[in-house]
């Protein structure tokens, strides 16, 4: 049995390297997501879809490395592995530009899915703005969501909005809450609450069917609220040089946590949401001192 297994997208991050040049690394939310939740000892799976090249070839070696189950993963020698360019603000923080017209990630179909994955696991990992982009692969993850809920496997979603990638923000809105409404737990930045249209995160559990919201607000913390319980978590301060990957390894964790309580979400207490929150918000924060996304996940031990 697996703990997670995330579908999606695995691509190619090209980082400032602070000399005037870009390196490539290991990259996509999910992939982050799961590399994350592995080094904190999850088992973890993987399924999508990259191209038969150089880069695809890359990142499955990386996944492997890390511990993640890639045998759910597809090499198309039609498309190329997608490949984003991040762009750093002298604070370290982060926008996007995408080669993908289209990308292997987009061309992922329901009749090449692994279900039997998705059924043995735990729960289930998706994100939003490269998934849900466009078909085949939006019908394919949300077909694959209904499966996993219908079994009883938890759903988390990342509403991880890249605007670039959407020819029409209205779409992006109306897709991404139907991704939020897909799901059990709801991971998202203040800037992404705006946006979806809620003034407060109780909103989504109120209105949207989630359980439990994760609301991110980067060096100031976080809140995580169930219908129960919520908490407030501050993240410790740091030299932070790269917030790529940040989002993502705070996810990985926290799941990781909330698996390992072994209650159901309704249970959970104050003191369960600020160990959940605490630990990933150490995570994620302690990773932005280093660049890249999964090569600068820092060892979970230094924190327990």
């Amino acid at each position: 049995m697996y703990d997670i297994t995330a579908i999606g997208e695995l691509l190619i991050d090209f980082t400032p390297d602070g000399k005037g040049g870009m390196v490539p690394n290991p990259g996509g939310a999910p992939c982050n997501f799961l590399a994350a939740a592995a080094r904190c000892g999850a088992r973890t799976a993987f399924i999508g879809k990259v191209g038969a090249d150089a880069f695809g070839a890359r990142l499955k070696k990386v996944m492997e490395d890390c511990g993640v189950d890639v045998s759910g993963l597809i090499e198309d020698d039609r498309y190329f592995t997608t490949l984003a360019f991040v762009h750093l603000s002298e604070d370290g923080d982060r926008s996007f530009s995408f080669a993908r017209k289209p990308g292997a990630d987009m061309m992922l179909e329901l009749s090449e899915i692994d279900f039997g994955k998705v059924l043995d696991s735990r729960l289930l990992h998706f994100c939003g703005s490269l998934s849900l982009t466009d078909d085949p692969c939006r019908g394919a993850v949300l077909e694959t969501v209904r499966r996993a809920r219908e079994a009883g496997v938890l759903v988390s979603f990342d509403v991880n909005l890249r605007e670039p990638l959407w020819k029409d923000l209205g779409d992006a809105k109306r897709e991404l809450l139907n991704g939020v409404s897909s799901a059990d737990i709801v991971k998202l930045s203040e800037e992404e609450l705006e946006f979806l249209g809620f003034s407060e995160p109780e909103e989504i559990l109120e209105s949207c069917g989630a359980r439990m919201v994760m609301l991110t607000m980067g060096a100031m913390g976080a809140s995580l609220m169930t219908k129960n319980a919520s908490c407030r978590v501050f993240a410790p301060p740091v030299n932070a040089v790269d917030t790529t990957g940040a989002g993502d390894i705070f996810g990985g964790s926290a799941m990781v946590e909330l698996l390992a309580a072994q209650k159901d979400i309704e249970e959970l207490d104050e003191f369960d949401l600020m160990r959940i929150g605490s630990f990933a918000c150490a995570m994620a924060s302690y990773s932005t001192e280093k660049q890249g996304g999964i090569p600068s996940i820092p060892d979970p031990m230094r924190f327990i």
